[in-house]
Order: structure tokens, then sequence, then C-alpha cells
């Protein structure tokens, strides 16, 4: 059997429905993949091929009996290392959990299996999720597949560069200020970041509890949209997600093949934001012009309080970073190093078990929520992060959707950003939404035709309203195609 280069879970299951493979045969597949692929871009820590292919042989029996468990039913996702999935590592890509395996499965994984999708491997990231590159992880650096001299960015990096690099079809990461639209961005795919609340939390190692997002990433729009209508929908284990309507976010991809009657609203924060490359404006600029030839209608906006974003983010995060990490100290569970009472065992564990990125966090959110500065900082944080929100509501009374670029460049080099507050500066367009608790997309739009990277730009839809992104989104893809 030749596969395609390019996975599509619609294709896939197009397949197997028909007998063109089994599910051992595409499992076997994106194993033989990984082992050609994977030495130079490094995007997986961990893959059990005897599970993966058990599942698969698994897979194909339900089918033979007439009784596959969705169309969907024996194709591979990869997993992000801070999903939980059960027998498996879950290390955060940090040297304090590196011997942890789960006892169970993340809601998200959970309802991947009753679809039939099979869990395919460990997938590296940024330490705890901290970093916009994968330079942070304390396992290995993941290459962006374009350009293996290039970051994939972060911090789901490794989910981005395993689909770039055609190793699964599909892979699931955590988005709390842009880590799965950024990586998508500098990797050529999609990445779709949905509503607070819309995906449970349950399972997914907690950075920031008010702004995580399990989300998916993918070859397209529509399939993106599928996993997430095998994810959505209310947990009872986690009291965060939403009790609502859930579903039919395929059907609206399908039926995404114009923008008439929308209205596309233009931040002008985030055109006017200094640093971006010439590259990425003038494929903003097609980007504008490709949505008005769909049809739609562009409106210039204003979110005043953007330029406070990075700031209040870095309080909010950090602070919740501060509160989440003390769990991990060598004692339940995780790497310990023994000292000579229990208030050295923490420093030693702590000291050598945390990177520098995720100290820095620590100590950032540790003091400003001491007691001198809580209500100057994180108080105030929070007030601004209110305002941040309120834009967002006054912009949606005049448009549909929101359209800005994702990053203000392109994938870096290695090494090429080596101060801490300018790679914060790489999310800049990506963390208000996750202030504001609102979903978006990140599509493939171009090219940068000085460095051959890929550029995608971000739709941006009110809560709940993953529908309209995803069609606006399909139109747009499809006009790019």
């Amino acid at each position: 059997m030749s596969f395609p280069e390019i996975f599509s879970l619609e294709q896939l299951a197009a397949g197997l429905a028909a007998g063109e493979f089994t599910a051992v045969e595409l499992a076997q597949e994106c194993l033989d993949r990984v082992a050609a692929r994977d030495g130079s871009i490094k995007a997986f820590l961990e893959i059990d091929s005897e599970k993966v292919l058990t599942a698969a042989a698994e897979s194909d029996a339900r089918r033979a009996a007439g009784k596959p468990l969705s169309a969907w039913d024996g194709i591979p996702v990869g997993i992000k290392d801070c999903i939980a999935t059960a027998g498996e590592r879950c290390s955060c890509s940090s040297k304090i959990l590196e011997p942890v395996k789960s006892p169970y499965d993340s809601t998200a994984v959970a309802r991947l299996r009753q679809a039939g999708f099979i869990p395919f491997g460990r997938l590296n990231m940024d330490e705890f999720a901290m970093g916009s590159s994968c330079e942070n992880s304390a396992i290995q650096k993941t290459a962006n597949p374009r350009d293996i001299t290039r970051v994939p960015g972060g911090s789901s990096g490794g989910s981005a560069a395993a689909v770039a690099g055609g190793m699964v079809p599909a892979a699931l990461g955590s988005d709390t200020g842009g880590s799965i639209r950024q990586p998508a961005s500098f990797c050529g795919i999609t990445g779709m970041k949905p509503t607070y609340g819309r995906v449970s939390r349950y399972g997914l190692v907690a950075f920031a509890s008010s702004l995580d997002q399990i989300g998916p990433m993918t070859n397209s729009v529509l399939d993106s949209a599928i996993l997430l209508d095998v994810m959505a929908g209310k947990d009872p284990h986690d009291s965060t997600s939403l009790a609502v309507p859930a579903g039919g976010f395929a059907d609206a991809a399908r039926a995404g093949r114009d923008l008439k009657g929308m209205k596309i609203g233009l931040p002008k924060e985030y055109f006017q934001a200094p640093g971006m490359d010439p590259g990425v404006s003038a494929i903003m600029q097609e980007s504008i012009e490709r949505v008005k030839s769909l049809g739609a209608e562009t409106v210039e906006v204003s979110l005043p309080h953007t330029k406070y974003a990075v700031a209040v983010y870095y309080i909010v995060a950090t602070a919740e970073a501060s509160a989440n990490l003390a769990r991990f100290d060598g004692i339940r569970y995780g790497d310990r190093i023994e000292g000579r009472d229990l208030v050295e065992t923490y420093f030693r564990t702590r000291g050598a078990g945390f990177g520098d990125e995720v100290k820095r966090r620590i100590l950032l959110g540790t003091y400003v929520l001491s007691s001198g500065y809580y209500d100057a900082y994180y108080l105030r944080a929070q007030k601004v992060r209110t305002l941040i929100r309120r834009d967002f509501e006054e912009a949606a009374k005049v448009c549909d959707l929101l359209l800005t670029p994702v990053t203000p460049s392109v994938a870096f080099h290695f090494g090429e950003i080596s101060d801490p507050l300018q790679m914060y500066l790489s999310d800049i367009f990506t963390i208000a939404l996750n202030l504001a608790g609102n979903c978006g997309i990140s599509v493939p739009a171009g090219v940068d035709k000085a460095t051959g990277m890929p550029v995608g730009v971000q739709f941006l839809a009110p809560a709940l309203e993953e529908a309209k992104l995803f069609r606006a989104a399909a139109a747009f893809e499809g006009a790019v195609r």
C-alpha cells in the first residue's frame, strides 16, 4: 500500500472503510516514518510500538466484525507529553517527572479512544509548556521539519513537527498563550485553540489553570474540526468544562466555501506592532485581499488594551504556575534527590529537576503573589484581563471574526533568541485570546520568500463560536490551496 505524504483523516477513514489498507498497515507506516525521519527532527520522546500495533489489530478485528467504533477507528494521533495517557510517560519534558507514567487517561485521550483513535507516542515540548521554541525541553530539542536548523515553535513543538513531518495524521497540543497556534504557523500546519472549557482539562498537567486548553494540530481545518467533535463536551471530572451543546464542527468546516455576508475585523493594534518581518506583513496583506475576494467585508477595529496583554499574561500565568508546580517536590512521585532533612530534599530536588525557564517563572509567580505585591501586580493584572476580554466583546458587536498575524516572524534559528523577554514577545499576537477565553485557529497562508518558511494567519472568534470559525477558516484554506 502506498500512502500519501500528507495524511488526511477523511481519506484515511475512507481507505480503511474500503479495505484499501488495514489499521495495522497504517500504524506500521507511521512507525516506519518515525524511524526514518525522527532521528533529525526529534519530535517523539517515546513510542510503545507493541501497544500501538495491538490497538491497531483490535481496530481491524472490530471493522472485520462490522462494528467499528466510528469512521475514525484505527487512525493514530500523537499526544503531547503533558496530556495523560494510561501506562505511558507523562514527564512534561522535565527531569523532575521523567520517570513518571500516568495511571489513567486524560478525558481528551479517553474520548479519542472511544472513537477508535489510537494514541501514538509521546511528543516533545517546552518543559511544563513554558516556552515558544521547544528549546526548553529538558530531554531533547525538536527541529522544524521545513528546516532542521530552525525551531518548530512552542510549547507544542513536538506535536507540530510530528504532523508537519508527515509522521502522524494529527496530534494533540495544549495552548496557554499560543502554544498550539504559534508552532502550527512555524511548521505550516493547522492549529486550533478551543474556547476555554470546551475541552476538558482533566489529565492535562496544569501550567496556568485559567488559560490552558487542549486542542488539535492537523493538516487541515476539517481534520481539526473532526478531532474537536470527538473531544468537546462537558466532563464531570472538570468543573471548568462547559455544559453547552458541542458538535457539528466538521459539518461547519465542510460548509466553508466562501465568506459572503461575513464581516472580518482587522485589529489595528495587531498590524501596528513593531518588529514584524516584511515577509509576514506581505502575506498578511495578501490574506486580507483573499478574504475580500471570498466575499467578506473587512472593517478596522480596535482592541486598545492589547498593549498590556504580554505583561498581564506573564503575571497571571506565572502566578498560577507557581501554585501548580508547588506539588512537584519529589515526595509523592517523580525524581527525588535526598537531602539531610525535608527542606534540603525540596531544595535539591526542585533545583536539579526544574530547568532555568521553569525556575524563572516560578520565582516571578511567587513574587507577584507575595503579600507585599499581590495588589500591585496580580490583582491589577486580573482587572486589566477583564478589560482585554471586553475589547473582544466590543469588537464582536461590529464584526463576525477577527483576522490577525499569528507571529511577528517566521521560525527562527536555534539559539537566535537568547533574551527571555524577547522570546516572550514571539507570542504577542496569541496571548490576548487566552486571557479572554475565546477560540482561534492558525491556518497556513503562504511562504516567506526570503526564507522559504511557512507563515500562518489567525482567525479569532468569540467564545463558543467554533462553528463559525471553522467555516471561515475552511473557506480561506480552500482559496490558499
